[in-house]
């Protein structure tokens, strides 16, 4: 390989390009379909990737003028089995040639294409594992990297089919003259209404518009452009009359238009159009024609496809836009544990030593986003989006919302100062109830008596001095007389 993570690893190497290749070998002995599978592996890595071209193999049918040295595309092979890419069209080819027990004759029978998406395995420059499995029971696997991406059977999902269908459509059978398909028809019965008028316009002035204050009828929509000055080079015998080039009028910008008015056109009410009769069910329809079925003269029914012919060489015989392409490790049995086996003393050694070889993870990414420029919105919005998140989740306190602020929708909100206002109450009975309470509320009460108390005895006090003071002045007075 031209990077090979495995030294002294060897292989294949398809080393030109828009060049036709072949190369093949002799197996030790014939491979004969009889009530063991067949299981074909082999490694193929597009070192410089792939434009159009293939990587398949073609087991060769075994035939009394087989010459490998004469190997071409039409020596005849039993299966064809790998993959090939043209273009956006990615292909894992499984092809087998069915030889028809009535005439002899080969036909190739494609398998249905898989569903999996197979780019990753042509385009990320690794090795890859493809493995065909053919079991007796006519049933089929194809697997890459020891995982399966198609599986059916040789009797169902085969394109053509193996057998023919039983009946066919007659060939010299053709549809009558007087053979009616159609369903619906006009009715012949349906007149046309008097009132209907064909030539009514689709559309009318609208006989309800006024014309805009201010509009300017004697202003041209545009002028000839009053700085513009005429080339020096103009030849009016071979350029004719110069005119300036046409601008918008400015003293159309601040009114609402200028020119002649005219009307706006709005819809007909009395539009109809051309008249036509309605459609009803046809009396007289037969369905749609089809010919009549007859037995198949060329049906057959194999029911046991996977006795192919057999084959005694494998080969490579590509055309390729590509090149550089590397085979290694073609493998053939009956066994499938062997070749499980085999596939992990080889390929997996080599997937192990790719693994460990190939760039973080970041290195990937910037690999990708230079292929795909688009991936660096992904790797913002990817990055960015949750730190800024992060961000505001972390740093914004949360704050009382008062009630204006309460988000609106039709479900009832509680009122939040009647709340306020039903837990102050329901405080302050709790706090009446206490022993401490209880007990400040009597002193209180001796405190406001004991006040009560006092002010009496001062106003007492008051009175008795006011009496006095009288008896003093009526004293002093009598000793004057």
């Amino acid at each position: 390989m031209r990077d090979t993570k495995l030294p002294g690893d060897k292989g294949l190497v398809l080393k030109s390009r828009a060049k036709h290749h072949a190369i093949s070998a002799q197996l030790l002995r014939p491979f004969s379909f009889t009530n063991k599978p067949l299981i074909l592996q082999y490694e193929v890595n597009f070192q410089s990737g792939i434009d159009c071209g293939g990587a398949y193999v073609k087991l060769l049918t075994q035939t009394p003028d087989l010459d490998l040295a004469q190997f071409v595309d039409k020596t005849p092979y039993t299966i064809m089995f790998g993959p090939d890419k043209c273009g956006e069209d990615y292909k894992l080819h499984f092809i087998f040639r069915h030889k028809n027990p009535k005439t002899g004759e080969f036909e190739e029978k494609h398998a249905k294409k898989p569903d999996a998406d197979l780019r990753t395995y042509y385009t990320d420059k690794k090795t890859h594992l493809y493995t065909l499995v053919l079991n007796p029971d006519n049933s089929f696997e194809v697997l890459v990297d020891q995982t399966v991406v198609n599986s059916g059977s040789l009797l169902t999902d085969m394109t053509p089919p193996v057998n023919p269908a039983a009946e066919i459509e007659d060939p010299d059978d053709n549809k009558p003259d007087d053979w009616d398909e159609r369903a619906k028809i006009q009715d012949p019965d349906a007149t046309k209404p008097e009132d209907w008028d064909e030539d009514a316009p689709a559309q009318v002035p609208d006989e309800s518009a006024v014309k805009p204050e201010g509009w300017l009828d004697e202003e041209p929509e545009y002028i000839g452009d009053p700085d513009a000055l005429k080339p020096d080079d103009w030849d009016e015998d071979m350029d004719g009359e110069w005119e300036a080039p046409q601008v918008p009028n400015s003293k159309c910008e601040s009114a609402p238009g200028c020119g002649e008015w005219k009307r706006p056109m709005i819809d007909n009410p009395n539009y109809k159009g051309k008249w036509k009769p309605p459609m009803i069910d046809n009396p007289n329809y037969q369905g749609v024609w089809k010919p009549r079925k007859i037995p198949n003269p060329a049906f057959f029914e194999d029911l046991d496809p996977f006795k192919m012919s057999a084959f005694n060489a494998v080969g490579l015989e590509l055309w390729s836009m590509t090149s550089e392409i590397f085979f290694d490790n073609f493998f053939i049995t009956d066994e499938r544990n062997t070749a499980d086996r085999w596939a992990t003393e080889g390929w997996s050694l080599k997937k192990s030593a790719e693994s460990a070889a190939e760039p973080g993870l970041a290195t990937q990414m910037l690999s990708a986003a230079e292929e795909r420029p688009w991936l660096w919105v992904v790797y913002v919005l990817t990055v960015a989006l949750p730190l800024v998140l992060i961000i505001v989740f972390c740093c914004t306190g949360k704050k009382k919302i008062p009630a204006a602020d309460y988000k609106k929708t039709d479900e009832p909100q509680p009122d939040v100062k009647e709340e306020e206002e039903e837990e102050e109450k329901a405080a302050q009975e709790e706090d009446k109830s206490s022993p401490v309470a209880e007990t400040e509320a009597v002193v209180e009460e001796d405190a406001a008596e004991a006040e009560e108390g006092e002010e009496a005895e001062e106003g007492e006090d008051g009175e008795e001095e006011e009496k006095a003071e009288e008896l003093e002045q009526d004293t002093e007075a009598d000793e004057k007389k």
